[in-house]
């Protein structure tokens, strides 16, 4: 079954009289959840830094790049299956890491991880989540751990240890978040999730953060708890010295997230790493910065023969996907789509936000006369202008 019959399922259910339950442009989620969710939980997961000029030039970037389809070749049996870091998928997507799911949803990472596993697509599971690792993982299909890398080194070798006991084949580190960026959204609102008790799981059930407090956590120690993750939750002393360290802790592969130059892949690639992610957290930590995809280019010409280069940041339809992979990105990360499908569907929600861009994917490669991702390369694109 190709993931484009999707369509064929949806129109035959048009005969007898149903809809889907959420557009099929998935640029309308976000207007939709605005209506749906409270303003401060709404302003949390679609606010960008400061005045959001990073996540606006992270869409535009896409506009900068039209398809040339071609004609008359044959994609009667596209194949939009690949291998990465020894994760088999569907199609080159990934559900990114997104954090504090219960905020949007009462089943938060859960509903994502069943969803994704219906369909095989890989979850990146954040160390923000509003559910321990373990349980995600109980839930998930292939699952790969992201990490907020904290400044108490017993504490993060904790976590790479759950992780690796729970099943996560990959590691993916954040780079550009230890700490929290200049929110508008957030400020006005007076809004941090975390100081209210929602994704701060995986700290709190962990036995080295426990130990730091005296304990399980309970309501007695709660407030030292909270204080101590304000503490330990990022590490702004860290250097490209440090990847030594965890390339022991962690032997499986490991991609940096949050690259923007090539000058930093490059030292990923001498440092061992095995990826990096073209990333700039969605235009939510420095505001004014450049567009992920203007900078996917050159950072594949520098270490693309060395490193797997995976792409998020401004992503929201299968055509969106097809550029990222012409550009270089061997796969992307999905962030804000199918957060928004979470708040509208729960896993329903997820699960249709995935299917769209896996059949927009697939009809987007064919009728551009392509079969397999490997043959999106630059030469099928043209610049705006």
């Amino acid at each position: 079954m190709s993931h484009a019959d999707f369509q064929n399922e949806i129109y035959s259910g048009g005969l007898s009289g149903v809809r889907p339950a959420l557009p099929t442009d998935l640029t309308r989620l976000e207007a939709l959840a605005a209506e749906r969710l409270s303003t401060e939980v709404y302003a949390y997961v679609a606010g960008s830094a400061g005045t959001a000029a990073t996540a606006r030039a992270n869409r535009a970037a896409f506009a900068k790049w039209r398809l040339v389809p071609r004609m008359l070749r044959d994609v009667s049996q596209p194949e939009l299956s690949v291998t990465v870091f020894g994760t088999t998928m569907p199609a080159p997507v990934l559900l990114g890491p997104v954090g504090v799911q219960a905020i949007l949803h009462p089943d938060g990472e859960l509903a994502t991880a069943r969803a994704a596993a219906a369909l095989g697509v890989p979850v990146v599971v954040s160390t923000a989540a509003s559910r321990t690792m373990e349980q995600v993982a109980e839930a998930a299909g292939p699952r790969w751990y992201q990490l907020y890398w904290p400044n108490d080194r017993k504490l993060a070798a904790s976590f790479l240890r759950r992780a690796n006991a729970a099943g996560y084949t990959a590691l993916v580190v954040t780079l550009d978040t230890y700490r929290m960026a200049w929110r508008p959204g957030d400020l006005d609102a007076a809004h941090l999730p975390f100081l209210r008790g929602v994704g701060v799981q995986n700290f709190f059930s962990d036995p080295e953060f426990q130990r730091s407090v005296g304990g399980e956590i309970t309501d007695e120690n709660r407030s030292a708890a909270m204080l101590r993750w304000t503490e330990t939750f990022g590490d702004p002393s860290l250097t490209w010295d440090d990847l030594a360290w965890l390339r022991k802790e962690w032997t499986g592969p490991i991609a940096l997230k949050g690259i923007q130059h090539p000058d930093d892949a490059r030292r990923a690639a001498d440092a061992g790493m095995d990826g990096v992610i073209v990333s700039n957290h969605g235009g939510r930590q420095v505001d004014g910065a450049v567009a992920s995809l203007d900078q996917l280019p050159p950072i594949v010409d520098a270490v693309g023969e060395e490193l797997t280069v995976l792409f998020d940041s401004g992503i929201r339809t299968g055509a969106d996907i097809a550029k990222a992979l012409a550009l270089g990105a061997r796969a992307v990360l999905i962030g804000r789509p199918y957060a928004y499908g979470l708040s509208l569907g729960g896993e329903s929600g997820v699960r249709h936000v995935l299917r769209c861009l896996l059949a927009e994917l697939e009809l987007t490669l064919t009728l551009s006369g392509h079969r397999r991702p490997s043959e999106l390369t630059r030469d099928v694109l043209t610049p705006v202008g």
